[in-house]
């Protein structure tokens, strides 16, 4: 096996500072901890960097293959992801249940809905536009000759324990549910991390799912629908139902937990913090500060329902529409700014629903943005909105009002969320969840 660079200026670590994946500022705290190769020749293997940076402390997955490929600049090493013998090494250690050793590092296959042989790899593309992992579309020849389209995801910033991505999609689709894409099989890894109990962190580096192909996403529909006029109330109401039969499939397969004051108190801390955050970097929200912390305080107040596993993260661009099928739901990891151990929490399903009535109202804000009628798309977003509800009532056969103060503080709290991320990475679209925020105060008062 080929040495890992190891200098930490080097242009392996310039070229990983370059890449959307990657969290920190800069690429001269990086270094190589661990080698594993995939392949039995060791021409395909991952390279484990830890950024040991101040607050961005991480460690991350790096896919590479000896030879020109898709090169490194200033190495000898090529992308792993966009070369096929890396896609082949990575498909035949989970599809196959195989095992992988290397210095300090494991990594086993675990199969979980495939049956037979790992297929053969026709072609391999990978998504662009990405910015937390790395996604590949395989076209694959099965042992009996026919065909599969496989999605491959590669993570790359790497956690100790198991990422919802795997556990809540296996979970939801061996439980019978079309809503999500089948889960095939994953790879799990050892790698050597300090800052975990016994010196050896424990955590999934990668997952192969069903490829779902002629499909849109759910926010390119909702957009092209408002800025058409087009009535969205039956496709809405249709995501109501499938988000709600999602949260139903979880709290059967997984468990829930009581609201209990731990557990009230450590959501209460998450969204004062938030608050605090927004109200520092936003000047139009610093006379707000108190009526906001008064919102969620007299929001969260009342009586909360069970808390289980919930999509974390979910907005219109996390659904698929599928030809024949339907709404399908994607990436179940979780806001991505939140640490793993406290996205793989039971919380409140309720959330969810709070992230995609936040995406309608995003749907309208970009037509605004666009210079399109701003009023004409805010009533398209509030039929959107109550279809989405109506549909998600219907599907659990209960009535939201009882937790009608609940879901508006968790609305409020993701609009601040919102406003954080704007302020730091899109100013200009600052006003759509600066204006929410205005909006849900006034409804609270």
């Amino acid at each position: 096996m080929a040495d890992a660079p190891v200098l930490p200026d080097g242009p392996l670590a310039t070229w990983v500072a370059a890449q959307r994946w990657f969290s920190g500022l800069r690429g001269d705290a990086l270094t190589v901890i661990a080698s594993l190769p995939l392949s039995a020749d060791g021409g395909a293997r991952a390279l484990l960097l830890r950024d040991a940076s101040p607050d961005a402390e991480a460690v991350y997955q790096v896919p590479v293959v000896d030879g020109p490929g898709r090169a490194i600049p200033g190495t000898t090493l090529a992308d792993g992801p966009h070369d096929p013998a890396f896609v082949t090494a990575l498909l035949r250690l989970m599809l196959d249940g195989a095992e992988a050793r290397g210095d300090g590092t494991t990594a086993d296959g675990v199969r979980i809905g495939w049956a037979g042989p790992a297929p053969r790899v026709r072609t391999a593309t990978v998504l662009s536009g990405e910015q937390s992992n790395t996604s590949i579309i395989v076209e694959a020849e099965t042992a009996d000759g026919g065909s599969a389209g496989l999605m491959v995801k590669v993570f790359r910033a790497l956690h100790d324990g198991e990422n919802p991505d795997v556990v809540l999609q296996s979970a939801i689709s061996a439980a019978g549910s079309t809503r999500v894409p089948a889960t095939y099989a994953a790879l799990v890894g050892t790698w050597p991390d300090d800052r975990v109990a016994g010196g050896v962190a424990r955590g999934h580096l990668a997952v192969v799912q069903e490829f779902l192909p002629g499909t849109r996403d759910a926010w390119r529909v909702a957009l092209d629908a408002a800025r058409a006029g087009e009535d969205f109330t039956e496709r809405a109401s249709a995501l109501g139902a499938a988000t709600a039969e999602v949260h139903r499939v979880l709290a059967a397969a997984l468990p829930t937990a009581q609201a209990d004051e731990t557990a009230r108190e450590a959501a209460l801390a998450g969204m004062r913090s938030r608050a605090a955050q927004a109200v520092a970097l936003v000047p139009t929200l610093s006379a707000a500060g108190a009526a906001i912390t008064a919102a969620i305080s007299a929001g969260t107040a009342g009586g909360w329902p069970l808390l289980q596993r919930v999509h974390g993260d979910y907005h219109l661009g996390q659904v698929l529409l599928v030809p024949d099928r339907g709404w399908v739901l994607l990436d179940f990891e979780g806001e991505p700014l939140r640490p793993m151990a406290e996205r793989s929490e039971p919380d409140l399903a309720l959330r969810d629903v709070a992230g995609m009535l936040r995406s309608f109202d995003y749907v309208a804000g970009t037509i605004a943005h666009e210079g399109g009628d701003a009023a004409a798309a805010r009533g398209w977003a509030g039929t959107a909105r109550a279809a989405f509800l109506e549909g998600y009532e219907a599907e659990v056969g209960a009535s939201l009002a009882p937790h009608a103060a609940l879901l508006r503080a968790l609305e409020l709290d993701k609009a601040l969320y919102e406003c954080v991320y704007e302020v730091r990475n899109r100013p200009a679209w600052l006003p759509i969840p600066e204006r929410a925020v205005h909006r849900l105060l006034e409804a609270t008062a």
